[in-house]
């Protein structure tokens, strides 16, 4: 193992609240200098603000550390095209993700619908975004989280949105976040290693645990979040896999990961 990728929500904090041990946790990796990286389905963020919201609880963090499913979602369409046409339904880290890879921010006749969380989203976008793929455009989904937890309980997420373009288009969405492969290879790619020299670090097995395992990294669940003793087996069943490590906390894994330096 010589990198971790690592799960934020759920994993270091929970909403504002910094998990016990989150900030030693890193400061022990930057010690050891093991290479790593966040990594989220956040797509509404800029990578400097998950940095900027990671510090504010005491973990040390910068932009340039942060893989965000926008980030991904970008890289994945200017990769297959450059300079594309996109419709883009979502907020600032996407849009500006989209921007920065060269991509072309349009309301017509895009070549691609590309679709993350948007608190604004209307009938109008929905059936924007149903003709536009319907005529031809491909729809990538940065992420397919149904809920998303905030200070006021579950809201709904990027995937429910994504849900109903789906059902109004017919058309099924290229999933860029967690569970798929795409996000962690984006962040392997970026930290330049691969899949068998990484650790996937996560609280959910559908999701962090899942993906590690089809992008083929090793994975750790920390029980902390999402996954926990009551529901280990039926998320286990869901998913498909078995996590290689199982940690308590992060200061149980902090501890194997000291053994394994020795």
């Amino acid at each position: 193992m010589k990198s971790i990728l690592i799960d934020l929500d759920g994993t270091l904090y929970h909403g504002n609240r910094m998990i016990q041990g989150a900030d030693q946790f890193i400061s022990q990796l930057r010690r050891d200098q093991i290479p790593y990286a966040y990594v989220t389905n956040n797509a509404s963020r800029t990578p400097e603000s998950v940095a900027a919201h990671l510090v504010g609880m005491g973990i040390e963090a910068s932009g340039h550390e942060v893989c965000t499913s926008a980030l991904a979602a970008a890289q994945y369409v200017a990769q297959q095209s450059p300079g594309a046409r996109v419709f883009c339904i979502g907020e600032t880290g996407l849009r500006q993700a989209l921007v920065e890879a060269g991509l072309q921010l349009v309301q017509e006749h895009p070549d691609y619908v590309v679709q993350g969380i948007d608190r604004q989203f209307t009938y109008e976008t929905l059936a924007a975004a149903m003709r536009w793929i319907r005529e031809g455009a491909m729809f990538i989904l940065t992420n397919p989280d149904l809920q998303l937890p905030s200070h006021d309980g579950l809201t709904p997420g990027a995937g429910t949105i994504g849900a109903a373009i789906e059902a109004a288009s017919q058309v099924k969405p290229v999933v860029i976040g967690k569970p798929s492969s795409v996000l962690m290879n984006y962040a392997l790619d970026r930290l330049n290693i691969r899949a068998d020299e990484a650790m996937v670090v996560g609280d959910n097995m559908l999701t962090d645990i899942a993906a590690g395992a089809a992008a083929g990294c090793k994975t750790a669940l920390v029980l902390s979040g999402v996954t926990t003793h009551a529901n280990i087996e039926e998320h286990m069943r869901t998913a498909g896999v078995k996590p290689d490590l199982i940690f308590e906390n992060l200061d149980e894994l902090q501890d194997w990961i000291k053994e394994e330096l020795k």
